[in-house]
């Protein structure tokens, strides 16, 4: 990316919002410059993903629950914070993209299903959340179930 991102891509980033795409290019040429390309392998990136989403983990670990926007959270864990979803979410992009997935319209179509699945007028009637209304297990907790969160 040493070529790629001059100054003015820089700032030109720094004012809009960065596409998938844009991303996806610039992590290839990142890895074929550097000759790295053999070593992406789709197995070697999802465990380098693995142990990222290990070390953004690791900052909420024993934080108890956190309010949304982080109001009482410094500048420094702030910081911390973007480096570790940056990776994540960089590692993420360049697995899909050694696995010809458009990560994109991936998730477009995800956005879609689970708007199918969770439809406004059904989550808006269960006062008790959006997973007790789908659990069909009478009696059981969402726990009980193993259901997933409705954005999965």
């Amino acid at each position: 990316m040493d070529n790629l991102i001059t100054q003015t891509q820089t700032q030109k980033f720094l004012r809009s919002d960065v596409a998938l795409t844009d991303l996806t290019r610039m992590l290839a040429d990142f890895a074929r410059e550097r000759n790295w390309e053999s070593f992406h392998s789709p197995r070697n990136l999802l465990l380098a993903l693995v142990g990222e989403v290990g070390e953004l983990s690791e900052i909420f670990q024993w934080r108890g629950e956190v309010p949304p926007r982080l109001p009482h959270w410094s500048a420094e864990e702030k910081e911390h914070l973007e480096e570790e979803l940056s990776d994540v979410l960089l590692y993420l992009v360049r697995l899909a993209d050694v696995c010809n997935v458009n990560l994109g319209e991936a998730a477009l179509e995800k956005l879609r299903e689970n708007a199918s699945k969770y439809p406004v007028d059904a989550m808006k009637r269960s006062y008790d959340g959006p997973l007790t209304a789908f659990n069909k297990d009478a009696g059981k907790t969402t726990a009980d179930t193993n259901r997933k969160l409705p954005i999965a």
